[in-house]
């Protein structure tokens, strides 16, 4: 009972969190509408309020120039004063307290109906010789109030709507968003197949989602590439510590002589250093990344460093009598890390010397034009084209079509082909008639 409750919460803490982001957009919207509502309300009322009073005071001149010309109308009440005392009036003149307002700075004046507030009055004063006359007119229709009773109820009818509509533009603006987190909630180490629907529309939610089916492709290749070498692995340290353990039961079985205790030993010796060496070539794959390969590079002279990757292969290339030739070796100097770059060169030299037979010929180059280019050709086997594209994998050796008595653990071109991406470069494996060739960019 307690799980269930605490799962039913932990679902519904996850829908709000969900969800928050809509609200917060729809609180920032609604508030944002609701001051821009009420400004334009209160902005709109008071220029046509001002509009209507100005048509008004306008009509009250007019009439007040009437009046003084003697062209009077009865639609509108005036009275003459000298000395604050009427001497002459018309019935519509209905003010009583006009004395109030003869003084002021003001010469128009609105003023509230007596008995019924869809209507308002009106005052004129102007002066007229030594005299100020007095234009007043009565029942004239307050539309501004009606509108004023239009806008309280249409203000808040028009937010509500306003929310409404962009509650639905935002459920489908984040719709995507919603899937996103629905298909990473899915992914797991054992599961990356999870892939979401791109949007019609192009926008940066179409490049969120693009981005994100491109980090499961990532996430799917790296998890693949992740069991094929933990497989890779446990095959190659399996068939060492099965010897060395056979080694150590025949040993432990009964009492044996010396001797045989001392190949014993030298063949676990062999065995542990086989796998020292898987180690620190693992080690070395993982040792450096994109991140922090640039702060251990240094000026180095290539020509020097293949020079002396040569000298320490001199005794190999006498074993099987192989002719290496040197085409050309320019001076080049490349900011890089010297120790992978004289693990590039000793690899590739020390592969061209183990898959050629003997009394042949190996043909090295190093030149600069657009690039640095280094070339290694061999006369050996070769290897056959669909497999060229496998031979930088870990561990991957061509043990059908190469020497089968070669001793190695399918890691060099691996190494090489990862130290040459870290320096930016490319490398090239290509199979020609008569072995090998093997071209690196930098």
């Amino acid at each position: 009972m307690e799980k269930s409750l605490y799962k039913v919460v932990e679902d519904w803490d996850i829908k709000l969190k969900q969800h928050s982001l809509k609200r917060r957009i729809l609180l920032w919207f609604g508030s944002g509408s609701a001051i821009i509502l009420i400004l334009f309300s209160l902005a709109f009322n008071y220029f046509l309020n001002e509009s209507i009073n100005s048509s008004i005071e306008d009509k009250l001149q007019l009439l007040s120039h009437q009046v003084i010309a003697q062209n009077i109308s009865e639609n509108v009440g005036y009275a003459i004063i000298k000395e604050n005392t009427i001497i002459k009036k018309n019935k519509k003149f209905t003010l009583k307290n006009y004395k109030s307002y003869l003084h002021q700075n003001n010469s128009f004046f609105i003023m509230e109906h007596e008995r019924d507030d869809d209507y308002i009055n009106a005052l004129y004063i102007t002066k007229y010789n030594d005299k100020l006359l007095l234009v007043y007119k009565t029942n004239i229709d307050n539309k501004i109030e009606n509108f004023q009773d239009v806008l309280l109820w249409l203000v808040p009818i028009l937010l509500l709507v306003l929310v409404i509509l962009a509650s639905r533009m935002i459920d489908k603006i984040l719709l995507p968003i919603n899937r996103l987190i629905e298909a990473t909630s899915s992914v797991s180490v054992m599961k990356f197949s999870h892939n979401i629907a791109l949007p019609k529309e192009s926008d940066e939610i179409r490049e969120l989602v693009i981005s994100f089916n491109k980090m499961i492709e990532r996430l799917r290749d790296g998890v693949q590439r992740l069991d094929r070498f933990n497989s890779d692995v446990s095959h190659e340290l399996k068939t060492p510590l099965t010897v060395i353990q056979g080694e150590i039961e025949i040993s432990l079985r009964k009492i044996r002589e010396p001797e045989v205790y001392e190949r014993s030993m030298q063949t676990i010796f062999k065995q542990s250093k086989q796998i020292e060496n898987i180690v620190e070539q693992l080690l070395l794959l993982t040792k450096y990344t994109k991140e922090n390969i640039k702060e251990s590079f240094e000026t180095c002279n290539l020509d020097s460093i293949l020079l002396d990757c040569i000298d320490k292969y001199e005794k190999q290339l006498k074993a099987k009598n192989l002719h290496l030739e040197i085409k050309t070796i320019e001076t080049i100097s490349l900011n890089a890390n010297a120790t992978l770059m004289n693990l590039i060169f000793s690899n590739l030299i020390d592969n061209a010397i183990k898959y050629t037979p003997n009394d042949k010929n190996i043909y090295i180059e190093l030149y600069q034009k657009n690039k640095i280019v280094f070339t290694i050709e061999d006369e050996g086997v070769g290897i056959e084209k669909e497999q060229l594209s496998k031979v930088t994998d870990r561990f991957f050796r061509v043990d059908e079509s190469r020497n089968k008595n070669v001793k190695g653990f399918g890691l060099g071109l691996s190494i090489v082909n990862n130290s040459i991406g870290l320096h930016n470069g490319e490398l090239s494996i290509d199979s020609i008639n008569n072995g090998l060739k093997v071209t690196v960019s930098l």
